[in-house]
């Protein structure tokens, strides 16, 4: 179960047997079912999660209760508020769990404590906020510069399995644009 975690790190990083076994003595198992939160928004994020298995949507609750789901994450993914785990603050939006999800979690202090233990994994939270700071670029540059079909036809096409995981009214959400209009959209292709 472990391994895909390994997997993800090794891809950038080579650890040896010591290496990793600080990193799982340091990280916890946790088992969520389907619409279980991770984080609640304007709370403290404790954790910094690796999905094992399953599907969560990151989204912020607007004052009238609409959903704007920024971003979903799945197996292999890593997700965090990363300026509420770093800096103390509330989280400005909700993680939630899609399905029954597997995650690997670590709090700051132990994350804290293995980056003195494992200096090169501060090599790899580099690249991945690197990694992290384009996707939301681009899904930015989307928004600013697409059409919610051109974006609808990008999704599906770059992430067609994932896109079968998630409902039209999530993926609606995501997109900016209401459930009858991208069903509007699905009907002209």
């Amino acid at each position: 179960m472990y391994e895909l975690l390994r997997n993800n790190i090794e891809k950038n990083i080579p650890l040896t047997n010591f290496e990793w076994e600080l990193i799982v003595e340091n990280v916890k198992h946790v088992k969520l079912k389907k619409n279980d939160y991770l984080q609640i928004q304007d709370s403290n994020s404790k954790y910094e999660a690796f999905v094992l298995n399953g599907a969560f949507k990151i989204y912020h609750l607007k004052e009238n209760g609409a959903e704007c789901i920024l971003f979903f994450a799945f197996d292999n993914d890593w997700i965090s508020d990363v300026e509420s785990f770093y800096h103390d603050k509330l989280t400005k939006y909700n993680i939630k769990a899609l399905e029954d999800c597997e995650i690997l979690v670590i709090n700051k202090r132990d994350k804290t404590k293995l980056f003195k233990e494992v200096p090169k994994l501060l090599k790899f939270h580099t690249l991945l906020i690197e990694k992290t700071n384009i996707v939301m670029q681009d899904r930015l540059l989307d928004v600013l510069n697409k059409t919610s079909k051109q974006r609808y036809l990008d999704f599906v096409n770059k992430y067609p399995v994932k896109a079968q995981r998630i409902n039209d009214r999530n993926l609606s959400s995501y997109l900016g644009v209401s459930h009858e209009f991208l069903c509007k959209i699905k009907k002209t292709i």
